[in-house]
Formats: structure tokens, C-alpha cells, sequence
């Protein structure tokens, strides 16, 4: 029996396909973030249509993760504060903006983003080592509408994620008994 075990425990040793991983997406109508781009590139301020936006997978009847914007929540997303000048806003935000309740905005917040854990099997289990990959993309987009015709684009975002995280603990296990005795002694 004690063989087993130590024949098992050496096989685990450097098995990586043990450690967790993850996903965090928010659906929408595209794979990546160059499909996004290109969809958006596809819109021509005063000459894009609402009917043209349903055709580019623009939707926010049938896709998901589309927020809706009132006239409200444009100026707040363009005016924030008095110190603001109007006049240098764009010409689509001002159109927009002086046309009140016939203006509104769709505001698109898209990401795919995977976190991988990479390292040894054994110092991650037991809190020695841990290193996570994280990759993806994230892509943000808005456009304003008044009378059914896209005024004002605007894009931005991440169209690479690629980030390492690393925590060491040279106590492993025991590491997190310090806290959980600060915090008790504490009354948190």
C-alpha cells in the first residue's frame, strides 16, 4: 500500500492538468476583439441607420450585454461636471445633447478573459507557490443616436490582455493561520 501512494504522489508531482482553471466572458455578438473593431468600423456617423446597426449584430433586442443610455446618462458620461466646456465636445455628442429625450446611446462592454494556473501541482495545493496566467481581450464601444441615425462613435479597450499573477508563501498552509489568528484576536 505504501508503495501505491508514493507511486501516485511522485505521478501528481509536476501534474499541472490538476490545478484549476477559469473563465470569465461577457456574451455578445463577437469572437474577438478585431471582430468588434470591425463591426464598429463598419459605422459612419450621420450616415449608419438604426436598421443598418440590427445588420452589423447590433441589436440590443436579441444581443446580449447592450446597455441602453437616456439622455441622462449621456450627460453624465460627457458632461460630469461644470467644468466641463460643451462647445469642445464632439459635433455628434452636441447634436445629441441639445436634442434631450429624442437623444440615446448604446453602450457595448464585451470581454473574454481566462485565467490558467501554472506551476507545480503540490506547491499550489498547499499554498507554497501560485502563479496564474491570465489572457484575453476586452472591448469597449459606444455610439449616440438621434432620430435613427448613429451621431457619435467612440471605441476602446484591451485588444490583448496578457497578465502574470504570483503569490509566494514560504510558510505555505501555515501561512494563513497568522491571519486568521490576527483577525480573531482582532473581532473581524
Amino acid at each position: 500500500m505504501k508503495i501505491l501512494v508514493n507511486a501516485v504522489c511522485l505521478c501528481l508531482v509536476g501534474c499541472s492538468s490538476l490545478l484549476p482553471r477559469g473563465n470569465h466572458r461577457v456574451d455578445g455578438p463577437w469572437q474577438s476583439f478585431e471582430d468588434a473593431q470591425h463591426a464598429f468600423d463598419q459605422i459612419t456617423p450621420y450616415q449608419t441607420r438604426l436598421a443598418d446597426l440590427k445588420k452589423l449584430g447590433l441589436d440590443p433586442s436579441s444581443i446580449p450585454n447592450i446597455t441602453l443610455l437616456n439622455y441622462s446618462d449621456v450627460l453624465i458620461r460627457f458632461i460630469p461636471s461644470s467644468a466641463i466646456n460643451s462647445d469642445e465636445l464632439d459635433a455628434g455628442v452636441k447634436d445629441c445633447i441639445r436634442a434631450k429625450a429624442v437623444c440615446r446611446g448604446f453602450e457595448i462592454d464585451q470581454k473574454h478573459v481566462k485565467r490558467t494556473r501554472a506551476g507545480n501541482f503540490w506547491s499550489d495545493f498547499l499554498n507554497f507557490r501560485r502563479q496564474v496566467d491570465v489572457t484575453g481581450w476586452h472591448f469597449k464601444g459606444m455610439f449616440l443616436i438621434k432620430d435613427d441615425v448613429v451621431v457619435y462613435k467612440l471605441t476602446g479597450g484591451q485588444p490583448l490582455i496578457q497578465e502574470m499573477e504570483y503569490n509566494s508563501n514560504p510558510l505555505g498552509p501555515l501561512q494563513s493561520i497568522g491571519e486568521s489568528t490576527l483577525r480573531s484576536a482582532a473581532g473581524l
